[in-house]
């Protein structure tokens, strides 16, 4: 498709994120233009396993995010759902010891006070939700509102609905930088060619920081790498996402080392997807056989019989990660023309359909549904110059 010359918005990025910006913008009457470096879905979205959680977060303005997401992706594009295969499986969260589960305890009580619904699980009990699991478990929480989408078909069905509103959608177009008026940002030059618009959303993953740069503001998105085993197709063996408590306190880890927690759930086609690692080493796509070990141990540990399965193959991918754990949302004051949704580390897919509707409400001048200040882009350098206070005293 040609470039166009001009929209009203342009989005960089096709991955979940992008795809709900655009086709928020869209609906919102926006004329949208979206590029993107590589495919669609190609970065994170295509390496990850698409879960919509509550389970996973502290009480708080992810949570309020996450909150919002769940009731657009239940509500107003329900009537969606089978195209992504979304699936209300509910989520399992257990503890190995009576000291892990305590702490499980509180956070769920946080949780419920913010509006959750969880339902503690007794130690007897939890085979009563997975019969498979390991005795000798201390206990457990249980989250209904936990669920789970194909995330490359919500990328690419959100795009084609969006397109469905007159947006364009344009892969293999990377940005090179940005046209401006003063300091006011007024379009996108690529490869390809400019497009001139009156606002450009950066939905870009883990490339967020390095677009932000071109347009000389620091948002510090960094890659967080993550590895996913895939088993051999079983009969139903697991039946809600099952994972250790450890894994909320390493979705919470500003440690830039390895940290792997057991994390399984099965697929309607019948393989089994294992997790998870977390890891800071850059853009590195080595492929390591330690990590997929200990991973494959500690899934082991929590579901036996998977220690006769075979694995068939194992992907990995980047988490766009930020260093206070919230994504970047809303107008970027120190580059006036600029919006920003990048950031969300794993939880993208749930959280990108909220955005998107932030995104949205924000280009059209109207009142969010919820507060941006907390993912305001310039809480990381609040003391960098206005470029258009900097341009007028140039």
């Amino acid at each position: 498709m040609l470039l166009p010359r001009s929209a009203d918005v342009v989005v960089i990025g096709a991955g979940a994120v992008g795809a709900a910006c655009a086709y928020a913008a869209a609906r919102a009457g926006f004329r949208v233009a979206v590029v993107d470096q590589g495919a669609v879905a190609g970065g994170t979205s295509s390496a990850c396993e698409g879960n919509l959680l509550v389970s996973d977060k502290e009480a708080g303005p992810e949570l309020e995010l996450a909150q919002y997401s769940q009731s657009l992706w239940r509500g107003e594009l329900a009537e969606f759902g089978h195209l992504w295969e979304f699936e209300s499986k509910g989520g399992l969260v257990v503890s190995a010891r009576p000291g892990t589960q305590a702490n499980l305890e509180r956070l769920a009580g946080r949780q419920r006070e913010a509006g959750i619904d969880v339902e503690l699980v007794d130690a007897q009990d939890l085979a009563d939700h997975e019969p498979q699991l390991a005795p000798g478990l201390a206990g457990g929480a249980y989250y209904p509102q936990d669920a789970q989408v194909q995330p490359m078909l919500a990328a690419a069905h959100l795009l084609r609905l969006a397109r469905t509103l007159g947006a364009t959608v344009h892969p293999d177009t990377g940005v090179t930088g940005f046209t401006r008026s003063g300091g006011r940002v007024t379009g996108v030059a690529t490869g390809r060619g400019a497009i001139s618009a009156n606002a450009v959303v950066n939905a870009a993953g883990t490339w967020g920081g390095a677009v932000a740069q071109l347009a000389g503001v620091n948002v510090p998105v960094l890659p967080r790498k993550g590895y996913v085993m895939v088993t051999e197709p079983l009969p139903p063996m697991v039946r809600h996402k099952v994972y250790a408590a450890e894994y909320v306190d390493n979705v919470a880890s500003s440690d830039a080392g390895l940290q792997t927690s057991p994390v399984v759930e099965g697929t309607r086609g019948g393989t089994i997807l294992i997790g998870s690692s977390r890891e800071r080493v850059g853009f590195d796509k080595q492929f390591n056989p330690r990590v997929l070990a200990e991973m494959a141990g500690k899934a082991i540990a929590l579901f036996p019989f998977l220690a006769g399965v075979k694995a068939l193959r194992s992907y990995s991918g980047f988490r766009p990660y930020c260093p206070d754990h919230l994504p970047v949302i809303g107008p970027d004051p120190r580059a006036p023309g600029l919006w920003h949704a990048c950031g969300h580390e794993g939880a993208g897919i749930g959280l990108a359909v909220g955005t998107g509707a932030l995104i949205a409400a924000s280009l059209a001048g109207a009142t969010p549904a919820m507060d941006l200040a907390p993912f305001a882009p310039e809480r990381f350098d609040l003391h960098s110059p206005d470029p258009e206070t900097e341009a007028a005293h140039a």
